[in-house]
């Protein structure tokens, strides 16, 4: 059964953003994430949502 993305929580996001992690998806982790910071009232506990998931493409480092 699908749920509806207005029915979920910012604890939802949270959890699918460990799965992604774990899963090897830094990106998918940083938009989840994302919507986690959204949802949350607290501006200290958003920042650090956004500290624990931060945005892949903006931390990448060029080799070669």
């Amino acid at each position: 059964m699908l749920r509806d993305p207005a029915d979920l929580t910012a604890a939802d996001y949270l959890d699918s953003a460990r799965e992604m992690t774990a899963a090897d998806r830094p990106y998918l982790a940083h938009l989840l994430a994302e919507e986690a910071a959204q949802r949350t009232t607290d501006p200290a506990t958003a920042a650090g949502i956004r500290a624990t998931f931060p945005d892949p493409t903006a931390t990448r480092e060029e080799t070669g």
